[in-house]
């Protein structure tokens, strides 16, 4: 199934489990849908099964979303007492759309405590007090996280069942894009690796033995340049401390700052993959931890610091040999719409060895891993398809454990692959116009406005101030739109939307881009008097960073405002 297949299906209202390989666009589909979502006035609650995964979907975890918290069991006192807190049930009752990333790290049990959670503060008796459900995940990937010996696979769950999920198989690859690798990586899912797959990987071998940081010995200054997997944290610390501490120079110590209530923001840092403190030097190898709205990287870019730009930020040459000039990146924790915490840091991390765990989500260029010692089922899969291309992949050891997958998941996914293939040819034999209706219905039902209805009344009323550029945009950007033209400053502007004020100056950015945005709209939440200084700071620094122009003007003018008079030229 092709990720706009699965876009459809979802758009429907459907209870959706939505799977595929690694880097077949999984979140991507989902970030897709979130939109839409949102485009159509619908806020969905967006949660993973880790805080890792939540990081990377501006989310919390299910166990925070839903009161459960570390509990192993819940008694029918439990429920009632969780039930009962009126920060857990004013945010059940309040969704509509329930999203659950990395759902193979959920376990069954853990599945249906939030299921008793969300029926008892709903009052409906249906999965998830009648929530429509979508589940994001490969169960080849992580198990479930749990002190429990026997951890059952959500999907194992009778919950699982009487959801009546349509599954979504996606089958393109956009992480890969070398055959031979591919093939490995086939192969190792199938549970049908050969000898030709063995002697590929064996092709990757490099020295066994290791330098006192534990890398090996034998690797070349290429090499050194990716991170070494561990299954310890224990390991990744001693390795990155010790590679850095050989290095000459400065340490440059970049903190993480935070906004929001200390709870959420301690989650917030736990998932976040960038250190809360940050230390780097120069010749430092190191890894991007996020996507650059731009382009420029993405979560696993790797490179090496080659100094600091004039605010004393670094600059990373990336092994494509681009120079980057970093500036701190946020991480967010959305509900219902609104930034309920975030941290910001440079996003960046030392690269010379890291845990397989937080490695997913990643596209690797590079990776040193040792399989010798592989002991679980899908260990060597989760490394292995982290990387792009085999000759990004490393070997200082290899068993035979690590090429091979759960034989249960196995059989599981030939079901699941069946019942998507079943699924797309249902739809795509659908009439359009009926899946349209099915669309409309279920955006009606969520107590959203279809996209082409909302356009058509604000056509027809305008806003209150007599402008119809509002028209036809989506949800959020007509909200921030109508809130920055009424307010007197950009914070109010961002208390009157529930959002932080750089999310208001993002969507201003997004309204420009679209050629939505005029002058008039915004002007008069910039003092007139710093205009001009701030304009030619712009004019003087070069590229498209903000860090050497807030620095050019000591710090005077906050980001958000150069980013307001940046939309002014």
């Amino acid at each position: 199934m092709t990720q706009g297949e699965a876009l459809t299906i979802l758009k429907t209202g459907a209870n959706v489990y939505l799977t595929g390989e690694p880097g077949s666009g999984k979140t991507h589909t989902i970030n897709e849908f979130v939109a839409w979502l949102r485009d159509s006035g619908i806020e969905p609650s967006v949660t993973a099964a880790t805080g890792i995964a939540a990081t990377h979907v501006s989310g919390m975890t299910l166990h925070s979303w839903s009161g459960i918290g570390i509990s192993e069991s819940l008694s029918r006192a439990d429920v009632d007492r969780i039930a009962g807190k009126e920060h857990v049930a004013r945010r059940i009752q309040k969704a509509k759309v329930l999203i659950i990333e990395e759902i193979s790290m959920l376990s069954a049990t853990t599945f249906e405590m939030a299921d008793a959670i969300c029926r008892e503060v709903r009052r409906v008796d249906k999965p998830f007090g009648g929530l429509t459900l979508i589940l994001v995940g490969d169960f080849f990937q992580l198990p479930p996280v749990s002190r429990a010996r026997d951890v059952q696979f959500a999907y194992t769950s009778p919950l699982w069942r009487d959801l009546n999920l349509i599954t979504c198989y996606l089958t393109e690859q956009y992480r890969q894009d070398d055959a031979e690798f591919l093939g490995v990586l086939s192969a190792i899912r199938a549970g049908n690796v050969e000898e030709l797959h063995y002697e590929a990987l064996n092709a990757r071998r490099i020295g066994s033995g290791e330098s006192e940081a534990g890398l090996p010995s034998t690797t070349s200054d290429v090499v050194l340049g990716a991170p070494k997997l561990f299954s310890h944290n224990a390991d990744v610390d001693r390795i990155n401390a010790a590679e850095l501490a050989k290095l000459p120079g400065k340490v440059l110590t970049f903190r993480m700052s935070s906004k929001g209530k200390e709870s959420l923001v301690e989650g917030l840092k736990r998932g976040c993959l960038s250190p809360e403190t940050l230390e780097l030097k120069e010749g430092a190898a190191v890894m991007f931890t996020k996507n650059s709205p731009q382009g420029r990287f993405v979560n696993g870019t790797l490179g090496v610091v080659i100094g600091t730009d004039a605010g004393g930020m670094p600059i990373v040459e990336t092994k494509d040999g681009l120079k980057i000039s970093t500036e701190p990146m946020e991480w967010q924790l959305e509900e219902q719409g609104k930034v309920k915490a975030s941290v910001a840091q440079v996003p960046l991390r030392l690269a010379y060895a890291m845990t397989v765990h937080k490695s997913q989500g990643m596209s690797m260029d590079a990776a040193i891993m040792d399989l010798s010692k592989a002991f679980e089922y899908g260990q060597g899969y989760v490394a292995l398809s982290r990387v792009r291309r085999l000759s990004g992949v490393y070997l200082t050891g290899l068993n035979q454990r690590a090429l091979e997958v759960h034989p249960e998941i196995l059989e599981k996914d030939r079901d699941f692959r069946a019942a998507s293939e079943a699924a797309r040819d249902a739809f795509v034999q659908m009439p359009e116009a009926e899946k349209i209706g099915m669309q409309k219905k279920f955006v009606k039902a969520m107590g959203g406005a279809w996209m082409e209805e909302t356009a058509g009344k604000k056509q027809k009323t305008g806003d209150r101030k007599g402008n119809a550029t509002a028209a036809g945009l989506p949800g959020r950007l007509a909200e921030t739109l109508s809130a920055v033209r009424d307010a007197k400053s950009l914070k109010d502007a961002a208390k009157a939307r529930g959002i932080v004020p750089s999310t208001v100056v993002h969507h201003l950015e997004e309204l420009a881009d679209i050629g939505k945005l005029t002058r008039s709209d915004f002007a008069h939440l910039v003092p007139l008097d710093i205009v001009g200084e701030v304009h030619e700071a712009l004019a003087e620094a070069q590229g498209d960073k903000l860090s050497p122009v807030f620095h050019a003007l000591h710090g005077r003018h906050s980001f958000e405002t150069i980013r307001l008079v940046r939309l002014m030229r």
